[in-house]
């Protein structure tokens, strides 16, 4: 299951996001469905289509199964989606 504490271990691709806040404007107000994530992006399927997204320098709002949301560092998912993943034993 899902939470706010397990977020980063779990796969995003599916999950509603919000750019809340980047170090790039344009990124600010971009929200969708994430359809792929990459070891510095995420694709954002907007209704206007498709957004790659630095994770470096945004925070991010995501909307999880149940209505939680949780706001996130992109900084803390950089990272290969497999290897981030996986990290969640060693922690």
């Amino acid at each position: 299951m899902i939470t706010p504490q397990t977020l980063l271990w779990h796969e995003l691709i599916g999950l509603a996001v919000s750019v809340v806040k980047a170090g790039n404007p344009a990124y600010v107000g971009i929200s969708g469905r994430i359809v792929d994530e990459t070891r510095n992006m995420l694709v954002i399927l907007t209704p206007s289509g498709t957004k790659m997204v630095e994770k470096k320098g945004c925070v991010f709002l995501f909307t999880l199964p149940g209505g939680v949301r949780a706001e996130v560092d992109g900084s803390a998912l950089v990272a290969r989606p497999e290897k981030r993943i996986s990290m969640r034993n060693k922690r």
